[in-house]
């Protein structure tokens, strides 16, 4: 049975509070569900002396809409917005994919701003202290070298937030909070490649609010995942999709995918050579075969990197698919 080490909890009851003790106590960590920190203190990749525990704060849960956007907070359970009528009616990619992670249990207790800052996965890192101590420890954590790529100098481990690819194509910002005042950064910013660390977040940054404009008119999504069991797992591939539509013709399209490289990634589509188009099946395998040309999965989870780049067309398909059918329903 693993253990977690010794450390302090700090209960601050206001998000002004939480960040000053961030700020005075390098290396504390912030904690909402813990269905991420937890399991990363018992395997000894992260230690830290002081964990600051957010469920305290009123405030930071719940769907508002305000002014054209979708205000949620960032304490908001994962099963709560999988049942939330306005992200139901809205935001149904974003229902689908929150509503996939993990299982019943976990869902209740995780939130929506720790999947977004959720740490990075690899096969190397998410083991006992004892297994990478003989593996010679990697990149991201005691060591030197990086197992995914022989002679790499960057941290390749995975995005596995699956929420993080749906806001993106929805055109999410995330409100970071600090002792030194509140910054809006667009969900695209948010990320950076390093492994290590993938996030343009200070430590003593919390992020209190995800903002999502309103879908236009005519506008469909849909998020689709590729994970070994049905629940409880992480994404091998996770899809979200977005076109919007102005009287059946495509306006704007959006492939955005995690779990294949270091940060959630928009992929880059020849959007003027597929608007004006009806989104029929021979624009979807257009969009399909260019995802395929442009995702190259690394050997950075289990699954082997061949076989979850062959399922990346498949699951743009069905994607769309499924982001269609709703939309006849």
């Amino acid at each position: 049975m693993l253990r977690l080490p010794p450390f302090e909890v700090a209960e601050p009851t206001t998000v002004a509070e939480a960040t000053r003790i961030l700020k005075e106590r390098p290396g504390a960590r912030a904690m909402a569900g813990g269905t991420d920190l937890l399991p990363n203190m018992k395997h000894e990749i992260t230690t830290p002396g002081l964990v600051v525990g957010l469920w305290g704060i009123p405030g930071l849960r719940g769907v508002t809409l305000d002014g054209g956007h979708l205000k949620i907070g960032a304490l908001s359970s994962l099963h709560a917005l999988s049942e939330d009528p306005l992200i139901r009616a809205h935001l149904p990619s974003l229902a689908e994919a929150v509503g996939q992670i993990a299982g019943p249990q976990l869902r209740r207790m995780g939130t929506i701003g720790g999947n977004v800052c959720l740490d990075t996965r690899c096969v190397y890192i998410n083991q006992t202290y004892f297994w990478r101590q003989a593996l010679g420890f990697c990149l991201k954590k005691d060591g030197t070298v990086c197992h995914v790529v022989k002679g790499g100098r960057r941290c390749v481990a995975a995005a596995s937030n699956d929420s993080a690819p749906v806001l993106m194509s929805l055109d999410a910002t995330l409100k970071l909070e600090s002792a030194e005042g509140t910054r809006i950064v667009p969900i695209d910013d948010f990320y950076d490649s390093d492994g290590v660390f993938n996030q343009q977040r200070r430590p003593d940054e919390l992020l209190t609010e995800i903002s999502v404009p309103l879908p236009k008119p005519g506008t469909i999504a849909a998020y689709t995942k590729l994970r070994t069991r049905a629940a409880i797992d992480f994404p091998e591939l996770g899809v979200a999709v977005l076109a919007e539509r102005a009287e059946g013709l495509v306006e704007r399209i959006e492939v955005c995918v995690t779990a294949l490289a270091a940060r959630p990634v928009r992929v880059p589509l020849p959007l003027e050579a597929l608007k004006g188009r009806p989104l029929d099946a021979a624009l979807i395998d257009q969009v399909a075969a260019e995802a395929y040309r442009r995702c190259k999965p690394l050997k950075n989870i289990a699954t082997e990197p061949a076989y979850r780049r062959e399922m990346v067309p498949v699951f743009v398909r069905r994607a769309f698919r499924l982001a269609l059918a709703r939309a006849s329903a």
